[in-house]
């Protein structure tokens, strides 16, 4: 019996090392998708076998500074300039788990507009996912910048309270624990993403 045990344990938390695993929902970013409470379940293998794309919900770490630990953007000074969105991050990163969604990849081209993502000059308003930005600076960021190679942009869905990659910039693929694909608590929002 004890083995049986032993084997079961050992089992479970291989498949949450490596396959599956589950997370809750900390914050209000990505409403209304996902609620504060909402609990769901991550793929950590599939980017092994694929690149990530943007529209994927992704649990991440984020930059050191996104935590509320020194700066939050990696350019000298630690902030943007004047209607950029933050274009490095810091060069470390938290221990602290993040959930949001990619609007934009590696190479690609971007500015915020009405809290929409400009991506390669065009914005991006099927977006039906989202609560509206309501306006104020972070929902407008007109100067573009270039995402790194094997960089990511994001954004919570829910974008006018949202601490994302606008102020602590694009984070690193390396830092992608990986793909949130379904939820499972409460009983009434259990489903795919």
């Amino acid at each position: 019996m004890a083995v049986i045990v032993a084997l079961a344990l050992g089992l479970a938390l291989a498949i949450q090392a490596w396959i599956v695993k589950p997370y809750q929902i900390p914050s209000e970013s990505m409403e209304p998708t996902l609620d504060v409470g909402q609990r769901v379940l991550v793929n950590r293998f599939l980017y092994h076998f694929q690149d990530p794309k943007i529209g994927d919900v992704v649990v991440f770490h984020p930059p050191r500074g996104a935590d509320g630990e020194g700066p939050q953007c990696g350019v000298p000074g630690g902030q943007p300039k004047v209607g950029e969105p933050c274009p490095k991050p810091t060069s470390e990163r938290s221990d602290q788990n993040f959930i949001k969604r990619i609007v934009a990849g590696p190479g690609d081209q971007l500015s915020i507009r009405n809290g929409h993502p400009v991506v390669n000059g065009v914005e991006q308003t099927d977006e039906p996912f989202i609560n509206p930005c309501g306006g104020g600076e972070s929902c407008n960021k007109p100067r573009t910048i270039k995402i790194p190679a094997d960089h990511y942009f994001m954004m919570g869905d829910n974008r006018g309270a949202s601490d994302d990659s606008r102020y602590w910039g694009p984070v690193p693929r390396d830092w992608l624990i990986g793909e949130a694909f379904a939820t499972y608590w409460p009983p009434n929002r259990v489903g795919g993403l």
